[in-house]
């Protein structure tokens, strides 16, 4: 009698055991489900804003229903939104705390005068982006804008005197190739803009030169990416105010035909947000994946960006032009690839010296605990 209720009681514990473990399986399943779609939905979104901004500037500069020909006014009024966004996020965040996430906004004329270097370089990047996208097709601007890495390689060794090793240079040597067997192809199809692929190659440096200014005014407001953006585009706003005067862009847009249409101010606004959505859908994927995942997740985008560029305008490429593509794809993800593993490498010698050290410390004790003895 008494074996067989402890022969129950067995029972009734594995029993219990066992549907524990399944519940803790359930569970732990169902959490790794909804953090595949929480990733999946925050690149689905940054691969959507991306290339939607992208086609909104294009229509917005080139298209025979508005061409505006005013880049730097489209840019102003673009930092003019996201200044009035921060702002009343900003607000938002304080009335509503429990459904907005905005950190306070608090101005401080030091601080825009420390971000004003980077502001420079910012308005010059945003600039030459939407100047080459006015030149050249969408399905062309990712090989008119790819030597941003190379560009990058070229500023770090000058202005932060870090070297790169020969694997990552030669990565560099294919995505030029690429982009010059890019260019070849796009005269021969009849469609190259030489001052596009200019302003393309000014991009380019632009982009590397704001990364770097990046990383150093960051540290400036607490690494705070929101309050950045918010101190990078009200400077933006004011520095592009002269530059739409030397350029006459004031009268071009006072006459501009469409500038009392409401059409016209709503495809403005959407460009706005847009501006103001990538910097936050741009952090969120960073953030849920990793650095390495977000620059495979651009190239990509930029893969995907150039097949629609060619689907929606009715273009038909040469096999060289697309192998050009393939080409600066295969560089890009090659030195991703490669500054991954040094990383990696540098990682783990840093981490060997620290246990290394941590053992000689140890030693030192215990040999002076043995000599007091």
């Amino acid at each position: 009698m008494w074996k067989d209720n402890e022969g129950s009681s067995r029972g009734r514990y594995h029993s219990r055991s066992n549907v524990d473990t399944s519940i803790s399986q359930r569970i732990n399943m169902e959490s790794l489900v909804s953090k595949y779609i929480r990733i999946a939905s925050v690149v689905a979104a940054y691969w959507t804003i991306s290339i939607s901004m992208v086609f909104v500037n294009k229509y917005l500069l080139s298209s025979e229903s508005v061409k505006l020909n005013a880049p730097m006014f489209i840019t102003w009024f673009q930092c003019v939104v996201t200044v009035l966004l921060c702002f009343l996020l900003s607000i938002g965040g304080q009335l509503f705390p429990q459904f907005v996430s905005f950190p306070a906004v608090k101005l401080e004329g030091k601080l825009i005068r420390a971000t004003l270097p980077l502001s420079i370089v910012f308005v010059s990047m945003i600039t030459f982006n939407n100047l080459c996208l006015k030149y050249i097709g969408v399905a062309f601007y990712f090989v008119g804008r790819s030597l941003t890495t190379v560009f990058n390689v070229i500023f770090t060794y000058f202005i932060l005197q870090q070297s790169t090793s020969a694997k990552a240079l030669g990565c560099c040597g294919v995505i030029i190739a690429g982009f010059f067997l890019g260019v070849d192809q796009e005269g021969a199809s009849g469609s190259l803009s030489i001052v596009g692929v200019l302003f393309g190659v000014m991009a380019s440096a632009s982009v590397a030169l704001n990364a770097i200014f990046t990383k150093k005014v960051l540290p400036l407001v607490d690494n705070n990416v929101w309050r950045l953006t918010l101190y990078n585009n009200i400077n933006a706003t004011f520095l592009f105010l002269p530059l739409m005067l030397v350029f006459g862009e004031f009268r071009e847009v006072y006459e501009f035909p469409l500038l009392t249409q409401v059409s016209f101010w709503n495809w403005m606004t959407i460009s706005g947000v847009f501006g103001f959505a990538i910097g936050y859908v741009t952090g969120m994927q960073i953030q849920v994946t990793s650095p390495l995942t977000h620059n495979i997740s651009g190239t990509a985008k930029a893969c995907a960006q150039t097949v629609l560029g060619c689907i929606y305008f009715g273009e038909s490429k040469t096999g060289l032009w697309w192998l050009s593509n393939m080409v600066v794809l295969a560089g890009s993800g090659s030195y991703t690839e490669v500054k991954r593993r040094e990383m990696k490498k540098q990682h783990g010698e840093a981490v060997a010296a620290a246990v290394k050290q941590v053992q000689i410390v140890e030693q030192l004790e215990d040999g002076k605990k043995s000599v007091s003895s």
